[in-house]
């Protein structure tokens, strides 16, 4: 595989959308999933000594930003933030920490704290997946589940990238609409 090398200088222009969109979807306001895109950049500049250039760059600011996610929700200290963390820091996985939909909790898994809270959220999340469109329901497992590529999807569903991204954009804020109102 080839190394990847950062280039800092392009970041705005090529991830801060992207960065953007993920956070926002996550946190729900846009001017607070600014500020963590924000300090995702910092931090990657800061620790880009670091790198080590296995991973894409998006993909290694897509982790930095992951935990400025975490970090604001274990600022707030809210009942999702706590979620997040649990289902993050699996003791069972080698990864530094697979965001939520990534890793959809398994009703049978045993993360640490409360087995019978990831039960629950586990099967929240399969039960908010499930009131989708059944064309979003399927776009947002092919690519957040299943990590399929969006040429992928397209060619399958006959559909083109604009139409994937407005697709998963309203699939995550119907599921967090979902979860708000059914979990957290």
């Amino acid at each position: 595989m080839a190394e990847h090398q950062l280039h800092p200088e392009t970041w705005v222009d090529q991830y801060a959308d992207y960065l953007f969109n993920y956070a926002v979807a996550r946190i729900s306001d846009a001017e607070i999933a600014k500020d963590l895109v924000q300090e995702t950049f910092f931090a990657g500049l800061k620790s880009a000594a670091n790198y080590k250039g296995t991973a894409a760059e998006r993909t290694w600011l897509i982790a930095i930003l992951k935990r400025k996610v975490i970090d604001h929700y274990r600022k707030i200290n809210s009942n999702k933030g706590k979620a997040e963390v649990r289902m993050n820091y699996s003791s069972h996985t080698d990864a530094d920490g697979d965001w939520l939909e990534e890793q959809i909790a398994d009703p049978l898994s045993t993360h640490e704290n409360s087995s019978i809270e990831n039960e629950e959220l586990g099967l929240a999340i399969q039960e908010c997946i499930s009131k989708l469109p059944k064309k979003q329901s399927l776009v947002f497992k092919m690519k957040t589940i299943q990590g399929m590529e969006t040429e992928d999807i397209c060619k399958e569903l006959g559909i083109n990238p604009s139409n994937l991204w407005v697709m998963i954009h309203r699939a995550r804020t119907a599921l967090m609409d979902c979860l708000n109102k059914n979990w957290f």
